[in-house]
């Protein structure tokens, strides 16, 4: 611990952590979902927070995290601990999705902030308690999906907004891939509570359609009603949930109809926004406008710094003292978790769900 508050001094006084990564610490809870790798080098770069510790159990986790670069971080068994030892400014959580609500409990009485990989929670009575303490102890809960940070997500939007398709009445979106890895520390503690029904909430229905009713509220807001179904295909891979599915929400003036899938033969995080005069097709980096047998290409503008990564957006959001919004917010995700919620329950009935859930 020593030896580490004497590096971070002697980096300060040579000025190698800007003045603005002082300013803000954070804490990561958990390495047991695959994303972290993704925004490890982020994390360690520290040039807009200090990464002040890690809490993990599982030692081959760890030693992952330490192989890819965190040779200079604390490591705790107890995230409880961390918390008290480093005062975080906010902590980005990499836990099992019926473990979302535990993290907020310990941090909202410690005035801690919140990031969360998508979806918010595995259930929907989790997720109104979240944003139930997060509203009463005042603290900043952020759930992070990908196309969040995606120029051609905002781009799309904004073609939609302008009124240039017409009125917007239907969506379409697929989003999968060839299902989870399971070899090697990093994909193998990742693939056995996103294939559990309870730790993850469901199978491939929980992990991509929170993308799909992320996608419907931002554009078309709550639907009326949802009707699901799902496949299972690969029992023998996905023994306990549910590996294809499909989902229907449907609107007094329109329509989404979205599928989510861990049996692709490609990656997917595609949409496609009808209205009445035309379409808009997106893909990462890639919008199309679609009008008859034209197509033309949308030029995609750079995000601000500030809103085009998830650090940098909870950083900008302490600093100037403003709420999270947008597709990331709070209230949003409650709602997906509601539709996803709804679409569970369509499965196992068979019926058509109407919303708000009683």
């Amino acid at each position: 611990m020593l030896s580490t508050k004497l590096r971070i001094i002697g980096l300060l006084c040579l000025g190698a952590i800007p003045a603005v990564a002082q300013q803000y610490k954070m804490g990561v809870i958990g390495l047991v979902h695959s994303h972290v790798w993704g925004h490890l080098q982020t994390m360690l770069k520290g040039d807009k927070v200090q990464l002040v510790g890690i809490a993990e159990k599982n030692p081959e986790l760890v030693a992952e995290a330490k192989r890819r670069g965190a040779t200079g971080v604390t490591f705790y068994d107890d995230y409880k601990k961390m918390l008290d030892e480093t005062k975080p400014t906010f902590v980005w959580a990499f836990v099992e999705n019926n473990r979302h609500l535990e993290i907020v409990e310990a941090a909202a009485p410690r005035k801690i902030h919140v990031i969360f990989e998508k979806p918010l929670a595995s259930t929907y009575k989790d997720a109104l308690e979240i944003r139930r303490i997060a509203g009463k102890a005042g603290i900043r809960v952020m759930c992070n999906y990908q196309m969040a940070w995606w120029p051609a997500n905002y781009a799309a939007k904004r073609e939609a907004d302008s009124g240039s398709l017409g009125q917007v009445w239907r969506l379409h979106g697929i989003v999968g891939h060839g299902g989870p890895g399971s070899q090697g520390a990093a994909n193998q503690y990742f693939f056995e509570w996103l294939t559990d029904p309870v730790k993850n909430g469901a199978g491939a229905l929980m992990d991509f359609e929170c993308y799909n009713a992320l996608w419907s509220l931002w554009y078309l807001g709550k639907p009326e009603t949802v009707f699901a179904q799902t496949n299972q295909l690969r029992p023998q891979t996905f023994p306990k949930v549910e590996d294809t599915s499909v989902m229907v929400l449907h609107y007094k003036n329109g329509v989404g109809v979205f599928e989510g899938s861990w049996d692709l033969p490609r990656s997917f995080q595609d949409l496609e926004v009808f209205g009445l005069n035309g379409s808009v097709y997106m893909q990462n980096g890639k919008v199309e406008v679609r009008k008859d047998r034209d197509t033309r290409s949308l030029t995609l503008q750079p995000l601000p710094a500030e809103k085009a990564e998830p650090i940098a957006y909870m950083v900008s959001a302490i600093r100037n003292n403003t709420p999270i919004e947008g597709v990331t917010a709070l209230d949003i995700n409650v709602d997906v978790v509601e539709i996803v919620e709804a679409a569970k329950q369509s499965v196992k009935t068979g019926r058509v769900v109407p919303l708000p859930l009683k």
